[in-house]
Order: structure tokens, then C-alpha cells, then sequence
């Protein structure tokens, strides 16, 4: 069981990392090479959208990384 968390959580870490450099900062970070596409095809509502998926996808995986964290622990 030990092992099945442990292994959750270094996947959630790394989905996690993945996700925050995919959004975009004030200077239109890595996203910006998936987004602008978009926002040129697509207009500047559609990267929006892009960020606010990002947005709430990061607050899922947060919330889980630190439930397994608190899980792994505990075992």
C-alpha cells in the first residue's frame, strides 16, 4: 500500500509541475508556445479558456498531492 502511494504521489508531483509551467504568467510563459496558436486560430477567448482548464486542473492535483503526501506519511 506504502508503495502504491509513494508511486501516486511522484506521479501527481509530476503532472503537478507539468500543468504550472503550462500556464501562463505575466510574461506569457511556456504556454504561451501551445496558447498562441490557439489565440491566433481561435481568438483571444479560446486561451482563456485554456488558462482557467490549467487553472482548476492545478487546484485538483494540488489537493490531491497533499492528501497523499498526508497518506504517505501516516503509513
Amino acid at each position: 500500500m506504502h508503495a502504491l502511494l509513494l508511486t501516486l504521489l511522484v506521479i501527481n508531483s509530476l503532472a503537478l509541475i507539468v500543468v504550472v509551467l503550462l500556464q501562463s504568467g505575466k510574461s506569457a510563459g511556456l504556454s504561451g508556445a501551445i496558447s498562441g496558436g490557439a489565440e491566433q486560430l481561435f481568438g483571444k477567448q479560446k486561451a482563456r479558456g485554456i488558462d482557467l482548464v490549467l487553472h482548476r486542473i492545478t487546484i485538483v492535483l494540488a489537493v490531491l498531492f497533499f492528501i497523499l503526501a498526508i497518506a504517505v506519511t501516516k503509513l
